[in-house]
């Protein structure tokens, strides 16, 4: 789009206010970067033999131990029914195992095997050093200004509603 272009758009759609454009800009920065970001970090997760929910369910109990079923989906942002998938697959790779609550029977948890622990004592470190490398455009002191600048964000706009 020429320059001609972006002011005939922006005189056809005036912003009422420098704060909305200013929160429209981030809007669509954080956008295009969050795609980048997840592009390269789901790519690292394939190489790996591993869908991006396996990998995460996966590092949660890697990290976590021991976790319900029912709270992996919240946990890792993905549908009952796409844990339950996830679960199948990770299970027949023997990578998982599901474990019944012994004080509850409608609890069941899962937790990694000893050869998913094995697969991830390798590859969890790749990926991290991996994460480290996409991050590398901020300096540390940037990258816990824009961690703590996020998480305003996030919790304001979980307060909003």
């Amino acid at each position: 789009m020429t320059e001609h272009e972006d002011q005939q758009r922006a005189a056809q759609h005036p912003v009422s206010t420098t704060e909305e454009a200013a929160s429209l800009k981030l809007f669509v920065v954080l956008s295009k970067a969050y795609k980048n970001i997840m592009d390269r970090a789901v790519k690292d997760m394939k190489r790996h033999g591993l869908s991006p929910s396996e990998f995460t369910i996966l590092e949660v109990l890697y990290n976590k131990g021991r976790f319900p079923l029912q709270q992996i989906g919240e946990k890792i942002l993905i549908t009952s029914g796409s844990v339950t998938y996830n679960i199948d697959k990770l299970e027949k790779r023997e990578l998982l195992r599901r474990v019944p609550s012994p004080s509850d029977r409608r609890v069941i948890y899962a937790e990694i095997t000893d050869q998913g622990r094995e697969l991830f004592d390798t590859i969890f470190p790749e990926h991290a050093a991996e994460v480290h490398r996409i991050m590398s455009g901020l300096s540390a002191e940037e990258t816990e200004t824009a961690s703590a600048l996020l998480k305003k964000l996030g919790k304001g706009v979980a307060e909003r509603g």
